[in-house]
This record gives structure tokens, sequence and C-alpha cells, in this order.
């Protein structure tokens, strides 16, 4: 699962670190990032030359009636793309790369209560040990709304997930896949649609690739974005819980 994630590098030092052409579009630094969000994603073009884009955090299917499969659509499972009705298309034709600065979880804490007495949870950013970008395995689509055909084209994004590694499992039994280098242009190719080794791909990160700390629930709320959210703090301060 991953549901928010940190995003605050500026398009062009994103495509720098990916080797792929910036988009005009810039967002705001977001250390909550959530869904149905625009999010930054690298794709690799007709012309095999990668470029960072702009979508829509929440995939809708170029079959999709409207929009409102999106929020059901922020993550995809790794064991099911090649089969799956809402991925199997974009799973050959249509990769991507998602970055990201880090991700939030949630721990299930015993004992942890919140203000009204109910029980909580902890929430932990993992990110890089060596502060590197995380590039992502995700799937996009373009989208236009069969009630406005001469509307303009969505293009979303899904992140796709796998079993935990043991840094994860702590807290969560799903994580992002998160691509090496040596991983990225397979991956990105337009050409390659051979599912079983791009299935191969998908795969946990190394155990030793991520680390976390507890942050303050402050992340709950999608309306805070500053970049307070990722300061450690003890975990189960009463005051923000």
């Amino acid at each position: 699962m991953c549901g928010r994630y940190v995003s605050t590098s500026p398009p062009d030092q994103i495509a720098r670190y990916f080797d792929a052409v910036p988009t005009e579009t810039s967002l705001p630094a977001n250390y909550n990032t959530a869904p149905t969000n625009d999010v930054y994603g690298i794709v690799e073009g007709a012309d095999g030359v990668r470029r960072l884009e702009v979508f829509h955090w929440g995939l809708v299917p170029v079959w999709a009636k409207d929009m409102k499969i999106a929020s059901k659509m922020i993550n995809a499972r790794s064991e099911g793309l090649a089969t799956k009705p809402a991925f199997k298309a974009a799973f050959k034709r249509k990769r991507c790369l998602i970055p990201m600065d880090g991700f939030y979880e949630w721990k299930v804490t015993p004992g942890l209560v919140g203000p009204k007495g109910k029980p909580a949870k902890q929430p932990m950013f993992v990110h890089r040990l060596d502060g590197e970008p995380l590039a992502v395995a995700g799937l996009w689509e373009a989208w236009k709304d069969p009630a406005d055909p001469d509307g303009p084209w969505l293009h979303s994004c899904s992140v796709i997930t796998t079993n935990a590694n043991e840094t994860m499992s702590a807290v969560h039994d799903r994580m992002p896949v998160i691509l090496p280098p040596a991983a990225w242009g397979t991956w990105l190719d337009r050409g390659n649609d051979d599912l079983v080794s791009l299935g191969q791909l998908l795969v946990p990160a190394p155990d030793n690739l991520l680390t976390m700390h507890p942050v303050s629930t402050a992340v709950n709320n999608v309306r805070n974005r500053g970049d307070d959210l990722i300061a450690p703090v003890d975990p189960g301060t009463p005051a923000l819980l």
C-alpha cells in the first residue's frame, strides 16, 4: 500500500536525475502528496526520449465511464498486472517511473490511543538511507470523458506495489516497487512487451535500502503539506495523537 508520499524537488532537478526532458509544469513542493493530486512521472516517448510529465494520481482506464474509479486505482498489485482488465493494457505499453523523496506508512502500535480513546496508528516516514530519490514503478493511462469527446485528455497513474521486504514488514505487508537505475531503461522501453521479464523486475527492494522514523500525526490531514511533517518525533507522543 502507498497512500501518501513526499515530492519536493523541482522538475528540472528530477529530470536531470532521471536523464529526462523536464516538463514546463512546476508543481509546488508537497510533503503530503495524496491520491487525486497531480504528480510527476517519467515516461518514454515514441521517439525513445525520456520525459518528465504530470499525471493525476489515481489511474483512469481508457474504458472508464467517468473519473470516479480513480480513487480506487492509486495502487496496482504487481501480482495481477498481466491479467486484470484495469491494468494489463498499461502494463504492456504505458509504464512509468514515479519519483518520490519518501513515503508514509502507518504502524499498528499496541497500547497507542488517540485523543478520544480510540486505537491509533503511528505514522512513519520511509526513505532511502543515502537520501537519494526513490524511482517507483508505475503505470499510466490517457483517458477522455465520453460525455465530452472534444474535451482534454486526462493522464493518470498508479503506483505498483509488491510484498514488503524485511525492513517494511515491521510496518506493513506491502510496499512500492522501487527500481534500481539499471532497470529504468528496460521498464520504460515502449517496445518491450515481454510481460514475464518485466514482471521479474517487480520485487521487494533490498533490505538495506530504506530506513524509517516516526513522525507527527499531522500527516493524517491532507491539508498539512509542510516540511515539519517529516521531522522525527518520539513515538506515541500524546500531544500529537
